[in-house]
């Protein structure tokens, strides 16, 4: 049929889409008046006849008048609604074949270039793509497909290959063809638009491009020049195969943007190109190494992209291998700048020697360690310590042989402070030819690394011996205490004049005398027990002078340098006074000819702390206290071991070597920190340093009395019930059978678990109980905690060879309980029990 004309004279190849809609309106204006006769039929005989009448004939009239107008050309169906003319016109001239199709798989419209494309000479011809490929296996799947798609209501594009074109003539050469559907609606209709085009002409514009491409890819991976692109975040996305084989890569195993630059092509490339100061472009000569070590010269003439100078920038470089013969003289020379000033700036000590082991080269660094003398050397050994010139010419000799690293080696360099370096050396493979470098050495500094090691190692040892002083010290005390308690009550039984009273007395000072020399151990290892108080050590010095005084005796003088306005510190007076005390003694006996012992005080601040040096102090502000004599003075060797037990240089009898250690123990037990300084032939400087104590309302000094100390006279009986508790058996007999002597009612139990029950079978009728801290099963403090829980008043005792705040840190805070220290008298154990008995 006619679907009525275009502006250019043109006919749709097919157009139904009128037709439909025509009929459509002709049954829809028929039936309307039917229906309105019938609802006149119903609501009465007499109009509903007559109505019916008068529709029949309108209907007729009209009808024929349609039949003169059609046939006078003045009518034609399909055109109520004409399609506009300017869609129709794209429609008809457009180039690519489009066709119409219902739900039902009839055409309803198709433009010349789809009668074109499929063969039809008439509309009449024309079939729809399913039915033009079905026997077309590749083209009928993916018709298939687009028709699911737009079954769907979704628009989808499909390309095929067929051997033949769409007309059914077959081809030189296979067609390739690109289908596209989508949904439409058309009048209320569900519609289906297809369009196919021929892009057999595009598919080989693009085969030939990519074989272009891929012939260009081919040449610039065989060309005698390397190239590498990175991206912007410093990953090699690109490389091609002369550059792999000049790294002795697979490029089969490349996998783009996992490597970077410097773990590919090496730091120094890497470095050139985080440097945004060479600008967007420039060059770089170095030698790239294989991954079989071989070594190649090569310029790099890098390319940044847009933004060069800015870091992430994407790179590309062009590698050439050079001739360092035929090199350009100017880059060359710019090569030889640049590599300098990186030589000369480096912080590692570089220099190169020849075969006979003369420095060729060093740079600035290595002037600094060795000294410029060094350069004109024809030995480095010289200025190596002794002990390390024959492992340093192994090292070299070693390199040169097999032309690689040597393990490195530490060397100490002549000349006061001594430096300890760590010398790594190179073979450079090459001639052997007098002049030519041979061997490279790289020194890096270590003093102050081996001076922490050397200070950690000596902490180290100092705690090491520490807790085996404090263990030893605790056996003892236990042996001591047995001693000390029979003894006491051997002196009960023997009066003044008996022959065994004096052996007697020996036995008990000798007692007192070991239990000095566990006291000392216990200081030590900061296990002894102290009563930190706030202090200004000028007022305790100043104290102290008169006994100082006798102390450093008649051929030496005493000096005292105090400064104003003292901070305070918390340390325990008595044993501070120990400190100074032995720090006088031992300045004294090192001027046995007479000098002078100066003691001095003074605040130091945080910034004035950090200049002295010492590693291991903390930051803070601290009170300095300088003990310095003009003695003898100490040799290094000796100075590092003066704080050991029983280290010492005095001769045999003059004494334990204990005093320092002791010193040592205090002040480390204190917070504090302590030095010494000594110059053989010079004298000896002790410096203590105590961190500065702030006082505050909770820590406000108060003011403490001693407890009173019985008379001999007093008396220290009575009649409560103690629970004795002690695991060493003679300790715990010894400790009863003196209770009991006072009168005491004493039940005892050797383990804390065994005293749970002894108090649970009296009931918990027990005025005091006494117990040692170290035990097995329940040790003290748990003991405590237990028994304070069932009774919160319970008077308790520790008995200890260790220091109170050793085992007083596991108990909560405010537990309040009374302490003797072991090893102690049967006196003292009846003090302490009255003591804290009345209290």
């Amino acid at each position: 049929m006619d679907g009525g004309g275009t502006s250019t004279g043109e006919k749709s190849f097919i157009d139904r889409s009128g037709e439909a809609a025509g009929v459509r309106r002709l049954l829809m204006l028929g039936g309307s008046l039917l229906f309105l006769a019938a609802l006149l039929a119903m609501f009465g005989h007499a109009y509903g006849g007559m109505a019916l009448i008068a529709i029949f004939s309108f209907l007729a009239m009209v009808g024929i008048a349609a039949i003169f107008a059609f046939a006078l050309g003045f009518v034609s169906f399909g055109q109520n609604h004409p399609t506009p003319e300017i869609v129709r016109h794209f429609l008809d001239t457009l180039p690519t074949g489009t066709v119409i199709v219902d739900r039902k798989g009839r055409i309803l419209y198709a433009n010349r270039a789809y009668g074109e494309a499929t063969g039809a000479a008439t509309g009449a011809d024309a079939k729809t793509l399913e039915r033009i490929l079905v026997r077309e296996r590749e083209g009928a799947e993916a018709i298939y497909r687009l028709a699911n798609k737009a079954g769907k209501g979704e628009a989808a594009t499909e390309e095929f290959r067929l051997e033949r074109d769409l007309a059914g003539h077959s081809m030189r050469e296979p067609r390739w063809y690109r289908a596209t559907v989508r949904p439409l609606d058309v009048l209320g209709q569900a519609a289906h638009a297809w369009q196919i085009a021929d892009i057999t002409a595009e598919r080989v514009e693009q085969e030939t491009f990519f074989q272009n491409l891929q012939n260009a890819i081919d040449h610039l991976d065989h060309a005698p020049a390397g190239f590498f692109a990175s991206d912007e975040k410093g990953r090699v996305i690109y490389l091609n195969a002369t550059l792999a084989s000049w790294l002795g890569m697979d490029l089969a195993s490349f996998r783009p943007s996992e490597r970077s630059i410097e773990s590919m092509l090496g730091r120094e490339v890497a470095a050139y190109l985080a440097d945004r100061s060479t600008g967007e472009a420039g060059t770089i000569d170095i030698d790239l190494t294989a991954a079989d070590g071989r070594s190649r010269p090569v310029r790099f003439h890098i390319e940044r992209g847009p933004g060069g100078e800015q870091a992430g920038a994407p790179v590309r470089a062009i590698v050439v291998a050079r001739d360092a013969s035929g090199a350009d003289e100017n880059a060359v020379q710019a090569a030889e700048q640049r590599f300098a000033r990186v030589f000369n700036a480096s912080p590692i000590a570089i220099t190169s020697l020849d075969e006979n082991g003369r420095v060729l080269r060093a740079n600035d660094a290595f002037a600094a360690l060795f000294g410029n003398e060094a350069a004109t050397s024809g030995d480095l050994a010289e200025f190596i310590r002794e002990e390390g010139r024959d492992t340093f010419r192994q090292a070299v000799a070693a390199a040169k042989r097999s032309r690689s690293v040597a393990a490195p080696i530490d060397i100490q360099l002549v000349g006061e402070p001594a430096r300890s370096l760590r010398i790594y050396v190179s073979g450079i493979s090459g001639s052997s030819e007098g002049g030519r470098e041979s061997v490279v050495l790289y020194g890096v500094d270590i003093t102050e690394q081996r001076t922490l090691e050397e200070q950690f190692a000596k902490a180290q040892r100092m705690q090491a011996i520490g807790n085996l002083a404090g263990g030893i010290a605790h056996d003892f005390n236990n042996v001591l205490t047995i001693i000390t308690a029979s003894v006491d009550f051997l002196l009960l039984n023997h009066r003044t004049g008996d022959p065994s009273f004096q052996d007697l007395l020996l036995i008990k000072q000798s007692a007192n005398r070991a239990a000095s020399l566990v006291r000392q151990l216990l200081a030590y290892s900061r296990r002894q027990t102290m009563r930190p108080k706030m202090l200004s050590l000028t007022d305790v010095i100043a104290d102290m002078h008169l006994l100082l005084k006798r102390i450093s005796g008649d051929l030496v003088k005493l000096e005292r340098h105090h400064a104003r306005d003292l901070w305070p510190v918390m340390a325990d007076i008595g044993q501070f006074e120990q400190v100074i005390t032995n720090l006088v003694q031992n300045a004294r006996d090192a001027m046995p000819e007479g000098g002078t012992i100066t003691v001095s005080t003074r605040n130091v601040l945080e910034a004035e702390a950090r200049s002295f040096g010492y590693s291991e102090l903390q930051e803070g502000d601290f009170v300095l206290v300088e003990v310095a004599d003009n003695g003898t003075g100490m040799p290094p060797e000796v100075a590092e071991r003066i704080f050991e037990p029983f280290f010492t240089t005095k001769e045999i009898g003059k004494g334990t070597g204990l005093g320092l250690s002791m010193v040592y123990g205090i002040v480390k037990q204190s917070n504090g920190f302590i030095f010494v300084e000594s110059v053989p032939g010079a004298g000896t400087t002790f410096r203590i340093l105590l961190p500065r104590h702030i006082p505050t309302e909770a820590t406000a000094p108060k003011t403490e009395t001693a407890a009173a100390i019985p008379s001999e006279k007093e008396d220290l009986s009575g009649t409560a019930s103690i629970l004795l508790v002690e695991d060493e058996d003679h300790v715990r007999a010894g400790n009863v059978r003196a209770l009991k002597m006072r009168g005491y009612e004493v039940y005892e139990a050797s383990s804390g678990v065994e005293a749970l029950d002894v108090l649970a079978e009296l009931g918990g009728k027990v005025d005091l109980v006494v117990s040692d801290v170290v035990m097995p099963e329940m040790d003290g403090p748990t003991l405590l905690r237990e028994m304070r829980s069932k009774q919160p008043d319970l008077k308790f005792i520790f008995v200890s060879g260790y220091a109170e705040d050793a085992f007083a840190k596991n108990l909560p805070d405010g537990e309040k309980f009374g302490f003797l220290a072991k090893p102690f008298s049967l006196r003292e154990l009846a003090v302490v029990v009255k003591q804290t008995l009345d209290e």
